[in-house]
C-alpha cells in the first residue's frame, strides 16, 4: 500500500514537471513558481511515507528510476530562469581559446573572434563584469566545452556530476545508519532537479564535493576530506563554513592536520593558473557585493527589517554574524567525533549562514539539501522548499518584502518553535523526576 502511495506521488512529481517545462516554454514566471511549491508538498508527502519506513524489495528502483526521469523532463526546459549557463559556456570558450577568463569582460575586443548568436548576446553584465566564479568553476566550465559547449552538454555535464554526489549521499545514508531510500528526500526534491537539470547550475558539483568531503571524513580519509572541502570552495565560497565541522584540531592526530594542509594546499594550487591578473582573479565578487545592495546592508533580509526599528550600520551586523558564527565554529571544532554530530554541526553552520547572507536566488540553498538529506532538520526543509518564491519580482539586490517574510521570517518561526518543542521534551523528564523524588 505504501509502495503504490510512493508511485502514486511519484506520478504527480512528474507530472508537475511536464507542468513546470511548459511554464516556462510559456515564459509564464508566477505559474512556475506555483507549480514548484505544489510540488514541493507532493515531495513531503512522499517523504514522510518513505522515512517512517518503506519495506519494499524494488523501492530504491522506483525512486531512482523515478528521479531519472524526474531530471529527463528538466533537461528540455529552456534558458528561463537564469541565465548563468551562458556564462558558464563562454568562461569556458575563453579559456579553450588560451586565455584568462578574469582578464576580460565579453565585450572587450580582445574577445571578438569567440563570439557567436547565441551565447555571446545572452550573457548576463556583459558589457561592464568580468567572471565571477571561482578557480573549481572554471575548471569545471573548460571540462565542460571540450564535451560540447551547448547548453544541452553543459546541462547534462552538470547531472553527470551530481549523480556522483547522489552516489556519496546513498553512502553517507547507510554510515548513519538510515535506509537508502531516503535518498528520496534529495532525488525527488523539486529544488535541484530544476535548479541543476533545470537550470544547468554548478551547484551540482557543490553538492557532489560536499557530499564525498563528508563521506571522506566518515571513513577516515582526512586528507582526502579536506581536498574535497576545498573542491566545494573553489566552486561557491559558503561551504568553507563546513570547515570546523569537519576538521578535528583538538586531537593530538597528525592525521587532523593533514586535513587542513590538504585544503589549503588544493586553494592554492587552483589559484595558481590563474593568478597572473593579480586580484582581478576575484573577478566580479566585490562590485557583485555592491550591486547586491550587501555594502550598504540593504540586501540583508534580517538587517533590513531591523531598519524598520532602528538605523542599525551594516558593520554591526556584520560583527553580529561573526560572533554568531564563531560561536558556532567553536563548538563544532569540541564536537564529538561522531558522524551524526558531524552532520549536525554541518548543518547548523550552513542553515546559519544562509540565513544571515540572505541570498537572492534559490539555487544557493541546493547544497543544504544534501546535507539534510542525511540529516533532517524540519525547520530547514523551509528554506529550500520556500526557495522558489525570490523568482517572484526579483530584481538585483532586492527582494519583496513578503517574500524575504515568507521565506528567511518562516525560517525564523519554525526554528523558534522547534527550539520551544525541545526544551519543553527535556523538561519533563525534569519534572518528573522532581515529582517523584517528592513523593
Amino acid at each position: 500500500m505504501r509502495l503504490r502511495l510512493v508511485l502514486f506521488l511519484g506520478v504527480l512529481l512528474l507530472a508537475g514537471e511536464a507542468a513546470g517545462v511548459a511554464a516556462q516554454f510559456y515564459r509564464d514566471l508566477s505559474a512556475f513558481v506555483v507549480i514548484a511549491l505544489v510540488q514541493g508538498l507532493a515531495w513531503a508527502a512522499a517523504s514522510a511515507v518513505v522515512v517512517r519506513g518503506l519495506q519494499a524489495r524494488y523501492a530504491i528502483i522506483l525512486i531512482l528510476g523515478t528521479a531519472a526521469l524526474l531530471r529527463a523532463f528538466a533537461l528540455s526546459a529552456p534558458v528561463f530562469l537564469s541565465d548563468d549557463i551562458h556564462r558558464y559556456i563562454w568562461d569556458g570558450r575563453v579559456q579553450a581559446a588560451g586565455i584568462n577568463p578574469y582578464r576580460y569582460i565579453p565585450t572587450d575586443p580582445e574577445l571578438a573572434p569567440l563570439r557567436d548568436n547565441t551565447i555571446f548576446p545572452n550573457i548576463n553584465r556583459n558589457n561592464y563584469a568580468p567572471t565571477i566564479y571561482p578557480p573549481g568553476a572554471q575548471m569545471l566550465f573548460l571540462l565542460a566545452n571540450r564535451l560540447g559547449g551547448t547548453v544541452l552538454t553543459t546541462k547534462l555535464f552538470f547531472v553527470a556530476i551530481e549523480a556522483v554526489g547522489i552516489w556519496a549521499l546513498i553512502l553517507l545514508l547507510q554510515a548513519v545508519g538510515a535506509p537508502r531510500e531516503q535518498i528520496v528526500l534529495y532525488v525527488w526534491h523539486p529544488l535541484p532537479v530544476w535548479e541543476i537539470a533545470g537550470s544547468g547550475h554548478i551547484d551540482a558539483a557543490v553538492v557532489a564535493f560536499v557530499a564525498l568531503a563528508v563521506l571522506a571524513a566518515t571513513r577516515g580519509w582526512r586528507p582526502w576530506s579536506g581536498a574535497a572541502l576545498a573542491g566545494a570552495t573553489l566552486l561557491k565560497f559558503f561551504p568553507a563554513v563546513l570547515l570546523p565541522a569537519l576538521w578535528r584540531p583538538t586531537v593530538p592526530n597528525r592525521g587532523d592536520w593533514r586535513w587542513l594542509g590538504a585544503f589549503v594546499t588544493v586553494i592554492l594550487i587552483a589559484y595558481i593558473p590563474y593568478i597572473e591578473v593579480g586580484w582581478g582573479v576575484l573577478g566580479f565578487l566585490p562590485r557583485y557585493v555592491a550591486e547586491e545592495n550587501l555594502a550598504s546592508g540593504s540586501g540583508f533580509w534580517l538587517l533590513d527589517v531591523v531598519h524598520y526599528a532602528i538605523p542599525l550600520p551594516v558593520f554591526a551586523y556584520l560583527a553580529f554574524a561573526a560572533a554568531v558564527m564563531a560561536g558556532l565554529a567553536i563548538g563544532a571544532l569540541q564536537r564529538a567525533t561522531d558522524l551524526r554530530s558531524r552532520l549536525a554541526w554541518s548543518i547548523a553552520l550552513a542553515t546559519t549562514a544562509l540565513f544571515f547572507a540572505s541570498p537572492h536566488y534559490p539555487w544557493y540553498f541546493v547544497w543544504l539539501v544534501a546535507l539534510l538529506t542525511a540529516m533532517p532538520w524540519w525547520p530547514a526543509w523551509w528554506l529550500t522548499l520556500a526557495a522558489p518564491l525570490l523568482y517572484c519580482d526579483a530584481k538585483t539586490g532586492h527582494i519583496p518584502f513578503w517574500v524575504g517574510l515568507a521565506l528567511y521570517g518562516g525560517f525564523a518561526i519554525l526554528c523558534s518553535v522547534e527550539v520551544t518543542r525541545r526544551n519543553l521534551l527535556f523538561a519533563r523528564p525534569r519534572l518528573r523526576h522532581g515529582v517523584d523524588s517528592a513523593t
